[in-house]
């Protein structure tokens, strides 16, 4: 057992503070969520402003720009495509994650 298995075992929540296009497609949020029991992920406009920088959503930007999309829209629409893909690998990790992830927090 690894690090955070073990950290996940005890109930803490591992979670990323980053996302790229490319790390959906290349499958490294799976691995993470597979190998190191990552729970989560939080983003925020600049997070998404510094991966669309990089050039993994230059194509992406010219289809989208050539429909007709322009600035902020164009933005959150490459972000929450993302954003859905994420969850959706989250999603399918759920039904593995420990009660101490997945119960509801009592005060």
């Amino acid at each position: 057992m690894n690090v955070t298995q073990a950290l996940h075992e005890q109930g803490q929540s591992i979670w990323l503070d980053n996302i790229t296009r490319s790390m959906l497609d290349t499958g490294q949020i799976q691995h993470y969520i597979d190998q190191y029991s990552v729970t989560g992920l939080t983003s925020n406009p600049s997070i998404f402003d510094k991966a669309i920088g990089s050039g993994d959503y230059d194509d992406a930007i010219r289809a989208k720009a050539a429909g007709g999309r322009r600035g902020e829209e164009l933005f959150f629409e490459l972000a929450i495509e993302d954003l859905q893909r994420a969850a959706d690998l989250f999603l399918t990790a759920r039904p593995s994650l420990s009660s101490a992830t997945t119960r509801p927090r009592t005060r």
